[in-house]
């Protein structure tokens, strides 16, 4: 008879008077992946809270190991609010204590640990096995700061084993682990469910939840809507009004790249034999109103190139051409980048609307910082695209919505040459994918070139006219849009390229 790990029934989650989640029920079977792919985030984060603390609830039962856990009537039953249930959480942010080693937070950072004596011998020894058991090889006295993206979610998910936590919560992986690490990933996975611990997949597209999980359930407005078998088919983009939208206009977006006439032959920007860190002999170009889609299959690329074309640091060996002169390093307003989850790292809470977007202005506009009436003009001319109220609203109280308005027509402003984007579609619901689609339109409807910089394709392919993926080494395999249908299997809208083949476009 199967066990259940954890159960939610018809569960009802308010905060501040606003039911986050209504209705919720969802079980997780004993040594099960289950992916759970949210159409938006609405009631994501609450959910996240109450798998692993027993927060008041407006209705409903938790049971974790079978055992009741969390019921709306906690006043009858006297249990304990602030109790909390053996999960663990691997986000995109890491729980890891960066200065110390591998089996310091595998071992000493656990509940029940009381030894006052460590020794790293011991420790070393203990934690051989483990790495063993999954095939990898992380030094045991390697401080957390020093590893690779993949290899700290390793150790937090070993960490999870050595607890003893049964459930292990993997929200949004795929987005900062390369296609070969995910293919490790889904193997360490199943061996640990054969085991029988249970995981839940927080996935953006079916799939990618398809290539890991055995079920996999849509979330939508704090419910679980509907569940899919491991073989079952994906749901028509149509079953949704949200993916509905999103797929019309990634069919639209298609359909004018399409349509268009053949693009300019111009370069605007040419890399050759850049040598960086761990990039080797890198070379690539990009064209005048081209959409380039450039994959980091080994995860290593994005964040040791960034910093070069942003002029933070040099490179050892090779040139970045811009328009047939040389990039000007770190004042070069020629290149634009947009950082990954911009909200949280491209925008100054202390200062005003308008002056994060006319922070990369002063050299287009002398005297941006002196003159008022600049800055006046600036409002009149784009309140009826950003909206008159955001402009006497303090940053931290902009929706996502408006703070990817204001850093997008920021770098509109900067009027570069291209743009760098790294993961723009990174933890964004459906609505807003679409709406960053349309914000990096309008800089291919100007004719500047927009680099996507991505570890995994999720939605980058709907914008994209040419696909880069890099291995170590500098290796590039190039596609065509018309030969996106070859990709591999799981890559999110791929039946919409297939579509297009198939109808001799």
């Amino acid at each position: 008879m199967r066990e259940e790990v954890f159960r939610m029934e018809r569960v009802t989650y308010c905060e501040q008077g606003v039911a986050l989640l209504e209705n919720f029920s969802m079980t997780i079977w004993t040594g099960e992946i289950l992916g759970l792919v949210p159409a938006n985030h609405f009631g994501l984060s609450a959910l996240m809270r109450l798998l692993r603390q027993n927060l008041p609830l407006h209705y409903g039962f938790v049971y974790y190991k079978e055992k009741l856990v969390n019921d709306w009537r906690f006043p009858c039953t006297g249990m304990n609010r602030v109790s909390t249930n053996r999960v663990s959480i691997i986000q995109n942010q890491s729980c890891l204590a960066k200065d110390l080693t591998v089996a310091d937070n595998i071992f000493v950072l656990r509940p029940g640990f009381r030894k006052r004596l460590m020794q790293p011998r011991i420790l070393r020894e203990q934690i051989k096995p483990f790495m063993e058991d999954i095939g990898m090889e992380i030094p045991a006295d390697a401080y957390i700061e020093d590893l690779s993206t993949f290899e700290r979610f390793v150790v937090e998910l070993l960490k999870a084993v050595v607890a003893g936590n049964h459930l292990v919560v993997l929200e949004d992986i795929s987005t900062f682990i390369s296609a070969a690490e995910l293919e490790k990933l889904s193997s360490i996975l199943r061996h640990y469910a054969k085991r029988g611990m249970s995981f839940l997949y927080v996935a953006a597209h079916f799939e990618e939840a398809q290539q890991i999980c055995d079920r996999a359930a849509l979330m939508l407005n704090g419910q679980i809507i509907k569940c899919f078998g491991g073989a079952e088919k994906p749901p028509d983009p149509f079953f949704l009004r949200c993916t509905e939208d999103f797929d019309r206009h990634v069919r639209e977006r298609m359909a004018r790249r399409n349509r268009s006439e053949p693009g300019t032959d111009h370069i605007v920007f040419r890399m050759e034999k850049l040598c960086c860190g761990q990039v080797e002999n890198l070379s690539f170009s990009a064209y005048e109103g081209e959409c380039l889609v450039v994959q980091d299959l080994d995860n290593c690329m994005i964040r040791e190139l960034i910093p070069v074309l942003s002029g933070g640091s040099r490179q050892k060996s090779g040139s970045i051409w811009i328009n047939g002169t040389l990039s000007g390093g770190l004042h070069d307003r020629r290149v634009a980048i947009i950082q990954e989850l911009p909200v949280h790292t491209m925008l100054f809470p202390n200062m005003s609307y308008l002056d994060n977007l006319c922070f990369t202005l002063d050299h287009r506009m002398d005297g941006v910082w002196r003159k008022r009436k600049i800055k006046k003009s600036l409002r009149r001319e784009y309140a009826g695209f950003l909206g008159e109220d955001v402009f006497d609203t303090p940053i931290e109280r902009l929706t996502e919505r408006q703070k990817y308005d204001l850093i997008y027509t920021r770098i509109f402003l900067q009027n570069p040459e291209i743009v760098f984007c790294v993961q723009p579609f990174k933890s964004a619901e459906v609505s807003l994918r679409i709406h960053i689609m349309e914000l990096l339109e309008r800089f291919l409807n100007r004719g500047i070139p927009v680099v996507i910089m991505a570890v995994n394709l999720a939605d980058s392919l709907a914008l994209a006219d040419r696909l880069l993926r890099v291995g170590r080494g500098g290796t590039v395999q190039e596609y065509c849009r018309d030969e996106f249908a070859a990709l591999p299997v799981n890559t999110p809208w791929l039946y919409l390229y297939q579509e297009g083949q198939g109808d001799g476009r």
